[in-house]
């Protein structure tokens, strides 16, 4: 008799949908900043590492902190999601953008919700999330077992 297992991906694979999603939104906010078009003081990833290390940084290595972070969630997703729909990247991709809201924000000074700086920093940090659910959605069907 031959009984189904239930198989979950390398982590290899998870591991590189992460950085592959985390490099392609970085990509993303880092040219919206360069250009003048994002409404954020810095990467949001930078200003944590600032925080946390107390002291003023490079960009690479809030670049580092965003690759952790995401490589993470991505990983969760990926390895431990039973249902790994578009709805449930995108789920995923909402509680972490209420995350970034509540939590780092106020503790990187600017405020519950951004606004501190202003009302523009909410859509602004909703848009690199809904990039972040599409991509790990997309990835990991493309990348699938």
């Amino acid at each position: 008799m031959i009984q189904a297992t239930s198989h979950k991906p390398s982590w290899l694979r998870a591991i590189g949908i992460g950085i592959a999603v985390s490099v392609l939104t970085a990509i993303v906010m880092v040219a919206l900043l360069k250009t003048g078009v994002s409404p954020f003081p810095k990467p949001p990833s930078l200003a944590f590492a600032e925080t946390l290390l107390g002291r003023s940084l490079p960009l690479p290595v809030g670049l580092l902190f965003h690759t952790a972070y995401v490589t993470f969630w991505s990983v969760v997703f990926v390895r431990y999601f039973p249902r790994k729909t578009l709805l449930t990247a995108l789920g995923l991709a909402a509680v972490l953008w209420g995350v970034i809201l509540v939590v780092f924000f106020p503790v990187v000074g600017w405020g519950v919700a951004g606004l501190a700086i202003g009302p523009q920093l909410i859509p602004a940090s909703a848009l690199p999330h809904l990039l972040f659910g599409l991509l790990l959605w997309g990835l990991d069907r493309y990348f699938g077992n």
